[in-house]
């Protein structure tokens, strides 16, 4: 049911003013603009609040204030999510880029983090201690999403998924309550929060475990955009052992420096990795890479980790987005020649497809220990298009579309952190069978109202 907008704005700016130590910002407000932008700039909404809580009893007044007079709630971290969930058209705003503690236990070997610390600041700082949680590849992503999501990163074949590394939560569910969750207390909510994304509340602090990772092999080459070597980097990438992983990336080449001229916005594949082990070892597994063609360009390097953050290349500021996902088992030759064909054809300026060997320690874990439910399958692909300026994505979405449905049957399900606004049954694809019904049971007892329905929206089951 639609939500009533705020009628008005100014008396529950002055109630949440009165009982918070955060900020709250309001349309009048200079920075109120650029406070509600989020990552992509499809999304245009004007919350009539937005509140930067300092800490979980700010969070729970909030959603405590929120459920009780009926506002719609947005939750915020770092404000990637591609389906503008972060944000709200007359609702509350929860903006936790305030709250960036870290309390790192080199001893242990843990952290406990707060949810507005993006990717690469927690790697940066856990690397002073030779030590590091895997994340996702992009630095500038708060570690709440990307956790709640499931966590695809450069070290995911290595040491998992990020929600293998994490340890517990405290987390404001839908009644006020600030409750911790861990594998002994409340394990049905800890169970469901590692991969259910934010369908159970606002986590305030997340504790994770962390690997000794120094000095890695990484960096990227870049390939001829062939369907042949497409499939032979996802067979040597499926092949190489655990501590390498690969991202191929497909799309065409930016006008970077170390780009040869003549290739600038040709279509490239860009094959990204990270050995997190020795690095001569390192240099024999990347060695099949290298003998695949000669490389436009060869940037792989010993490097410390959180350099695969610092060297990231990436879309310009803001760009109006588009993005889908799938799992394959394996990339044919009509796969590849698809996914090129695809990317060949994509509308201008700028489109992708992005595909992550899987398997190494993801795979270890029972499917059903957590709620990402997809760890048997061998590769994620992202299909991703951007638009710049004014005018609709109405030709992105329609090529991204048209991609998935190309790569059926072969491809199926879908990544909750790779997802737009799709409805119930891409939904019902990110979680299938049983995960669902869990998770909806969960829901039920934690968030029996759908306070949180701004994400991947698991709907509580009946009573």
């Amino acid at each position: 049911m639609q939500q009533p907008a705020l009628r008005s704005p100014d008396v529950y700016a002055a109630d949440v003013r009165a009982a918070i130590t955060g900020r709250v910002i309001v349309p009048d407000d200079v920075d109120y603009d650029e406070s509600r932008q989020v990552f992509n700039a499809a999304i245009d909404r004007h919350p009539a609040l937005i509140v930067r809580p300092a800490d979980a009893a700010d969070v729970s007044f909030l959603v405590t204030f929120a459920r009780e007079r009926g506002l719609e709630l947005a939750v915020r971290s770092g404000g990637h999510n591609m389906a503008g969930f972060g944000t709200s058209d007359a609702g509350i705003v929860i903006d936790l880029s305030d709250m960036r503690g870290l309390d790192i236990d080199p001893g242990r070997r843990t952290a406990w983090a707060q949810p507005g610390l993006t990717a690469g600041e927690y790697t940066s700082a856990a690397a002073r201690h030779g030590l590091a949680t895997g994340f996702g590849d992009t630095g500038t992503v708060g570690i709440a999403g990307i956790t709640l999501g499931g966590g695809i990163g450069w070290l995911v074949r290595k040491h998992g998924l990020t929600i293998d590394d994490l340890l517990a939560v405290e987390i404001v569910t839908a009644d006020g309550a600030l409750l911790r969750a861990d594998a002994e207390t409340h394990p049905d909510l800890f169970w469901a929060v590692r991969g259910g994304g934010g369908n159970f509340g606002v986590v305030t602090r997340l504790q994770y475990r962390l690997h000794p990772v120094d000095t890695i092999l990484g960096g990227m080459l870049i390939l001829p955009a062939t369907p042949e070597i497409l499939r032979a980097v996802v067979t040597v990438a499926d092949e190489a052992p655990d501590e390498l992983t690969t991202i191929a990336h497909l799309s065409a080449l930016p006008p970077l420096p170390f780009v040869p001229p003549e290739h600038h916005g040709q279509l490239g594949l860009i094959v990204s990795v990270v050995y997190a082990g020795d690095v001569n070892a390192g240099q024999r597994a990347v060695a099949p890479l290298r003998a695949l063609a000669t490389p436009l360009v060869d940037a792989i390097k010993p490097m410390s980790y959180p350099q695969m953050y610092e060297e990231e290349g990436g879309p310009p500021d803001r760009p109006k987005v588009v993005v889908r996902s799938a799992f394959l088992d394996d990339v044919d030759d009509r796969t590849a020649k698809t996914i090129v064909e695809q990317v060949r054809s994509a509308p201008p300026p700028m489109a992708m497809a992005q595909v992550r060997v899987l398997g190494g320690a993801m795979a270890r874990v029972p499917v059903d220990a957590t709620a990402f439910p997809h760890r048997d399958r061998r590769m994620v692909i992202t299909m991703g298009a951007l638009h710049m300026g004014p005018g609709d994505l109405a030709p992105q979405e329609a090529w991204v579309d048209d991609f998935v449905s190309a790569l059926r049957p072969a491809a199926s399900g879908a990544f909750v952190n790779f997802m737009g606004a799709e409805g119930d049954a891409r939904v019902r694809e990110a979680y299938p069978g049983a995960t669902y019904e869990r998770l909806a049971a969960v829901k039920r007892r934690y968030d029996p109202t759908n306070l949180f329905r701004l994400n991947q929206n698991i709907a509580p089951s009946p009573g």
